[in-house]
């Protein structure tokens, strides 16, 4: 027996979505450094940051005075969160197998440094970090956003290479 054309699609349309949403319910990263406060904030409650904890699109993280926080994501970039930030992971699914994917993150106070991953490199137009007076589309490259009391400066950096 033959679905109709209308029944694949379908099908396939179904499929892709139960797939990003799978992958939107796994880790999107893991901290890698603490230092000082740090708290993961997310439905189920508030947590403090360890080495090691999971992190997940829609948390969010906000760290203290003198302190510091480096997570990696799944797909390898790196975030690293200076002191008094706010950081929110509105969004991150990413495929390892095609590399498919989302990152949408707020800094809404504080400083971020990113050294973007795998996602960036095969699909730019899907990642996203905001400020509460700007969008960054990000190209494959190296960057510091510092979201401050007297206003809002973004920096950006060309990509480290090694020597050949």
């Amino acid at each position: 027996m033959r679905l109709p054309a209308a029944h694949c699609v379908l099908l396939l349309v179904g499929t892709c979505a139960v797939t990003m949403t799978a992958l939107a319910d796994e880790a999107a990263g893991v901290v890698k450094t603490v230092k000082g406060q740090v708290r993961i904030e997310r439905a189920g409650g508030d947590l403090s940051a360890a080495i090691g904890n999971e992190v997940f699109g829609n948390d969010r993280i906000v760290t203290g005075p003198q302190s510091s926080v480096g997570i990696t994501l799944r797909d390898t970039t790196q975030l690293s969160a200076g002191a008094e930030t706010v950081l929110e992971l509105n969004k991150f699914a990413f495929d390892t197998t095609t590399h498919a994917g989302v990152i949408d993150a707020s800094v809404k106070r504080g400083s971020l440094a990113v050294i973007s991953g795998k996602l960036a490199k095969a699909n730019p137009d899907a990642v996203r970090f905001s400020t509460p007076t700007t969008t960054l589309g990000v190209r494959g490259t190296a960057f510091i956003i510092d979201v401050g009391g007297n206003g809002e400066k973004a920096h950006w950096t060309r990509p480290c290479h090694s020597p050949r």
